[in-house]
């Protein structure tokens, strides 16, 4: 082979081999990094009973589909969630997406707030025997903001659970702190929830 020749064919695989280099070693990159996730510790402390936090996953849970409270979650690529759960009745979950730009984030938090505020209508619309109370427990002052608010759901037959949910923002990134029990208004932590997610969403640094 003459030599310009040979020389020609070693660069070309040369530059083949930087190419393949650059395609191995791109997963590595292609992964992004979950921003901070609420720990266990800083859960509303429950009375008789410790938390438990499971690992941070990978997208929005299947079940929010179904959640015509945060109708505004699911289709987002990049986001995580983490559960968490005592021995009783009581249970939590995290779900943060990372958005495009700041604009993107704060149209999903508008969105999430009205889903939140509409939510009873809608579930009351679906099953009638269900009877539904939001009371909005306002905003936090934190980052770019943060909302709070509590739903009592209540059966035609007696069964009554309470649930405080919140969104908040740090740029372009949100959070949905969610949090449920058997009971009514009166036995959620609503102080201690504030503080939850004032935690969560200065973690998301």
């Amino acid at each position: 082979m003459p030599r310009h020749t040979r020389e020609g064919a070693l660069s070309a695989l040369a530059a083949a081999g930087l190419a393949l280099s650059a395609v191995l070693a791109a997963p590595a990159h292609a992964a992004p990094k979950a921003p901070g996730f609420l720990s266990a510790a800083d859960l509303p402390p429950h009375p008789s009973s410790s938390w438990t936090a499971g690992r941070v996953t990978a997208g929005v849970p299947e079940a929010t589909d179904r959640d015509t409270c945060l109708r505004a979650l699911p289709g987002h690529q990049r986001a995580w969630h983490r559960d968490f759960r005592t021995d009783l009745d009581t249970g939590a979950r995290q779900i943060t997406v990372v958005l495009p730009d700041t604009r993107s984030a704060q149209h999903l938090v508008s969105a999430l707030n009205k889903d939140i505020r509409s939510c009873p209508v809608r579930v009351e619309a679906a099953d009638p025997e269900l009877d539904v109370t939001m009371r909005d427990y306002g905003k936090l002052s934190v980052e770019e903001g943060a909302h709070v608010y509590g739903l009592h759901t209540e059966t035609s037959w007696g069964a009554s659970d309470i649930r405080l949910l919140s969104a908040g923002r740090d740029g372009r990134t949100v959070t949905v702190v969610d949090w449920g029990q058997l009971g009514g208004f009166a036995g959620a932590p609503v102080k201690a929830f504030k503080k939850t997610t004032t935690t969560a969403v200065n973690k998301l640094n």
